[in-house]
């Protein structure tokens, strides 16, 4: 086995347990998954912060900066939170770039991140579920001025941007910008995929070939793996691991109702990039790998 892939694990996400019962919400939760997931192959661990009292997701410097210590005591694996959304129900004025930026700064600022959601772009986000029943979506609003703030902070701190690319004109705007701000570090670009929601492409070999073919041309050099939300990702990993892309799993990208933990779609992931022929990468080889970008 010659090329190692890299084995994400999204932890939790914004869902709360009403979509998805089996999310970790405490610290002591995150903290037990992270470990769990990191004994089962995934060397970089991604998940939002919650309130203990509300249960509703709070991006808080305060909630991240423990729960990242304690799993870095533990386990050897790249920690990085989310940004709060620029509008929602717990955020109904627009937030600034600095107030979404805020516990990413200063995490970054503790040494305890090396990388950073950092999304090109904005899309509805409409579950097909819902439109039957008349609920509504929302949008995922990335304005351009919230992006180059991101890649500013990437630049300053030598963090990683982790770009989420839902529609192919987030790769496009995100190279482009990217170039911009000579010194920061390469993105990563996470093909979004989704069985559920409305944004992207479904989670086929041809919409991985399109992403794939537009990556040449934009980023050719840039790392890429595959996730998604609201999706059953495991199909498409055999494809993708042939293309030498890295994985993301876990129960913020699931389909909503998953009886799996995050652990065991952890093993399942592993399982599947070892049938591929290649083997789950250390966080060390991701380190060198990033060095060499």
């Amino acid at each position: 086995m010659n090329e190692a892939i890299w084995l994400e694990v999204a932890l939790n996400g914004p869902w709360s347990r009403e979509r998805q019962p089996k999310i970790p919400i405490t610290a002591d939760e995150i903290v037990e998954d992270a470990i769990a997931s990191a004994d089962a192959g995934a060397s970089i661990v991604h998940f939002h912060a919650y309130d203990p009292v509300s249960g509703r997701q709070r991006d808080d410097y305060e909630i991240y900066a423990p729960i990242i210590e304690r799993i870095r005591s533990q386990r050897d694996v790249i920690c990085y939170p989310t940004l709060p959304f620029a509008g929602s129900v717990d955020a109904p004025s627009q937030l600034s770039p600095a107030q979404r930026f805020e516990a990413v700064e200063k995490l970054a600022q503790a040494g305890l991140i090396e990388w950073a959601t950092v999304d090109p772009g904005s899309t509805n986000i409409t579950h097909y579920a819902d439109i039957p029943d008349g609920r509504m979506g929302f949008v995922y609003s990335n304005p351009e001025s919230h992006v180059r703030y991101g890649l500013e902070l990437a630049k300053k701190y030598g963090i990683v941007p982790s770009y989420a690319i839902y529609e192919p004109g987030f790769a496009r705007l995100g190279a482009a910008l990217h170039s911009a701000y000579p010194g920061a570090p390469t993105p990563i670009y996470r093909l979004m995929f989704s069985d559920g929601i409305t944004f992207g492409f479904p989670p086929s070999d041809w919409a991985l070939d399109a992403y794939l073919r537009l990556l040449e041309q934009v980023a050719p050099q840039a790392h890429w793996m595959i996730a998604g939300l609201a999706v059953d990702i495991e199909p498409l990993i055999e494809t993708a691991v042939a293309r030498l892309g890295h994985i993301r799993v876990g129960l913020e990208d699931a389909p909503f109702g998953c009886t799996h933990s995050n652990a065991t779609l952890t093993d399942r992931a592993v399982q599947r990039i070892e049938h591929a022929g290649r083997r789950a990468a250390s966080t060390a080889e991701i380190r060198a790998a990033l060095q060499q970008s």
